[in-house]
C-alpha cells in the first residue's frame, strides 16, 4: 500500500468512526429518552443492534465508537463523569465479544452459515448482552447512581432489551447489508483495516 493510499485509508476511517460515534450516539439518546429503566438504562436499546453490526463491519474503529456512542449518549446528562467512564464500557464488552468470536473462530460476519449463525447466537446475542447489563447496572450501584436493591430489575430490563432489539435488527444487517459492504471494499479485514 502506498503512503497516499494509506492517509486516504486513516481518513477514511476517521470518518466513518465520526459518522459510527454520532449515529451510536443518537440512537442511545433516544432509547434512555423514549424507553428508560434506569439512569442512562433502556429497555429497548437500539443502539445495541447497530454498535455490533458496526464493529464486525469496521472492526476497532466500531468499538470506539460504541464506547463514545454510549458515554455521549447514553451517560451524558444521565451518569457523572466519573461513573460514565467505567460504565460506558458495558457497551465495549457488547462489541467486543462477538468480533473476538468471529475473528477468533474464522466466522463469516454475513451470517452465511448455520455455524455462523451459531456463533453470533452465543457470542452477539447472549454472552455479550449478559456482561454488558450485568457491567452496567453493576456499574451504577458501584458509582452510586442506584441501589443494589435496584439492580436486578434494571439488569432484567436491560439484558431481555438487548436480547429483542439484538435479535431483530442485527442479523438482518449482517446477512443483507455485508454483501454490499464486501463489494465496495469498505469492511475492515482484522482489527483496524
Amino acid at each position: 500500500m502506498q503512503k497516499s493510499e494509506k492517509k486516504r485509508s486513516l481518513l477514511f476511517n476517521v470518518l466513518i468512526l465520526i459518522i459510527l460515534i454520532v449515529i451510536n450516539s443518537l440512537v442511545a439518546r433516544f432509547g434512555v429518552i423514549a424507553y428508560k429503566v434506569g439512569p442512562g438504562v433502556s429497555a429497548l436499546y437500539l443502539s445495541v443492534a447497530f454498535m455490533i453490526a458496526f464493529t464486525l463491519w469496521f472492526g476497532a474503529w466500531g468499538m470506539i465508537a460504541a464506547y463514545l456512542g454510549c458515554a455521549i449518549g447514553a451517560g451524558l446528562g444521565y451518569v457523572p463523569l466519573g461513573v460514565n467512564l467505567y460504565w460506558s464500557l458495558a457497551d465495549l464488552w457488547q462489541v467486543l465479544i462477538p468480533i473476538l468470536a468471529f475473528k477468533t473462530l474464522h466466522a463469516d460476519i454475513g451470517l452465511r452459515t448455520k455455524r455462523d449463525f451459531f456463533i453470533f447466537i452465543v457470542f452477539g446475542w447472549i454472552l455479550n448482552n449478559l456482561i454488558g447489563a450485568a457491567w452496567g447496572t453493576s456499574s451504577l450501584a458501584i458509582g452510586g447512581i442506584t441501589t443494589w436493591e435496584k439492580v436486578p430489575g434494571m439488569f432484567m430490563g436491560w439484558f431481555v432489551g438487548n436480547l429483542i432489539v439484538t435479535i431483530a435488527i442485527t442479523p438482518i444487517l449482517l446477512r443483507y447489508i455485508t454483501p454490499n459492504f464486501k463489494k465496495a471494499g469498505i469492511l475492515v479485514k482484522k482489527y483496524w483495516v
